[in-house]
């Protein structure tokens, strides 16, 4: 069973995120940050499949980092962190859209979707101006502005929320991050220095 977990992760994240979408549908007076939240989670499937899978490639680049080959087994495993972080960036502000804090965290998980997905063209010094998942990450961008715009204009949380909101995201983008190198068979705190490395390549 475990088995056959890993080898279909992304399938088996995009089976529950549908049908998540399909429960919601038939929800009556949703609040404007679950309609967004709704959004997010197909924005976010859109994203692990061009990412993944269509046109896909950008575990490869990640793992170029680290030079060293990572078998396909550990590959299709890697989503299972990857979409527990997102369903916790959904699930938490649709079922707590008066808690302003985890809103701004969702909307600061796409706003570096987008961010993180152009800087690697300059990281990995691709040819194209594409990355694998670049198209729906700044699809996730553009939707994170106006969730920002919305939650400021009507006044909605404190100061704090917006402070610890992203706080909250990179703290779970972090433990995320770290079982994937756990997974790969790195420390996360070589990343630094793998990045400066990648970074100084000609």
């Amino acid at each position: 069973m475990w088995k056959f977990i890993k080898h279909y992760a992304l399938e088996i994240y995009t089976v529950l995120a549908m049908l998540f979408m399909v429960a919601t549908s038939f929800m009556g007076d949703l609040s404007a940050i679950q309609l967004f939240v709704a959004v997010f989670n197909f924005l976010f499937v859109l994203h692990e499949w061009e990412e993944s899978r269509y046109p896909g490639g950008f575990l490869e680049l990640i793992t170029s980092l680290i030079e060293k080959e990572v078998p396909e087994e550990t590959r299709r495993a890697s989503r299972i962190p990857t979409s527990i972080l997102i369903f916790t960036m959904v699930l938490l502000p649709f079922f707590f859209d008066d808690v302003t804090l985890f809103a701004m965290a969702t909307a600061t998980f796409g706003i570096f979707e987008g961010f993180i997905h152009v800087i690697g063209i300059r990281i990995f010094r691709l040819k194209k101006r594409y990355t694998p998942g670049l198209v729906t990450a700044e699809m996730e961008l553009t939707t994170s502005i106006f969730l920002v715009i919305y939650l400021a204009y009507n006044h909605l949380g404190t100061w704090y929320d917006y402070i610890f909101g992203p706080l909250l995201f990179f703290v779970c983008f972090a433990m995320m991050q770290k079982t994937l190198t756990l997974m790969v068979g790195i420390k996360y705190s070589d990343m630094p220095k793998l990045m400066k490395k990648q970074l100084a390549r000609k």
